[in-house]
């Protein structure tokens, strides 16, 4: 394959209100099969091999597309073998993908791969349950030390979609409030992909957004 992306899903399996939780299935499964044909894909996690999966994801997701992500031999075969993230090389990467899920993203290498000029991609709630007052994505910094959202044009799920969810109890904070209030980012709910940051509404969009960005590579 000419390009090589990775995914780096989360190794929390509680949420703050103790139920399970994990990745999301379809943030997961429709960006790789949209990436798949184009791109060799490893996966990652903090704790390496076999992240868990949110199993209310698994319930919830019942398109073909997601259930073949569950029964993929391949599929399965990177998710036991997935790397720690203390192995991983930005440099062997074009394109670094967070599927949603709660858990702390690793900010020393979103800013690496942010510093080499690579593509930052994420869905959902960008693995973000952390002790830090600006966990996930919004730790990640340039070669300045500077927050590399701040300015930036992005979107995440909304204030209104967290209470709809009815899973606010699990989270430290809401996404929308930290990128206008703490981050400087410029909010919107809309499809957004700005220079080296891809972050749509939905999942399939992430992928083909990175499809684009990865062949202007060339």
């Amino acid at each position: 394959m000419k390009y090589s992306v990775l995914f780096v899903f989360t190794s929390v399996d509680k949420a703050l209100s103790g139920h399970q939780t994990g990745w999301c299935l379809a943030e997961a499964a429709h960006p790789y099969y949209v990436l798949a044909p184009h791109a060799s894909i490893d996966f990652a996690s903090p704790a390496g091999p076999n992240p868990p999966v949110d199993e209310e994801s698994t319930h919830q997701f019942m398109d073909d597309l997601c259930q073949g992500f569950l029964k993929d031999e391949t599929v399965k075969q990177k998710l036991a073998t997935a790397m720690k993230l203390s192995e991983v090389d930005p440099a062997d990467y074009d394109a670094v993908f967070y599927p949603g899920g709660d858990g702390a993203v690793n900010a020393k290498l979103v800013s690496e791969f942010w510093r080499m000029g690579k593509i930052v991609s994420a869905v959902g709630h960008w693995s973000r349950v952390s002790d830090s007052p600006l966990p996930g994505l919004m730790q990640g910094t340039d070669a300045k030390g500077n927050l590399f959202l701040s300015g930036r044009t992005v979107t995440a799920l909304s204030d209104v979609e967290e209470e709809i969810s009815k899973k606010t109890k699990d989270l430290p904070w809401l996404i929308e409030d930290k990128l206008r209030e703490d981050i400087g980012a410029k909010y919107h709910k809309v499809h957004v992909h700005d220079p080296n940051i891809v972050n749509p509404a939905s999942a399939e969009g992430v992928g083909q957004a990175v499809v684009t960005l990865l062949k202007q590579l060339d």
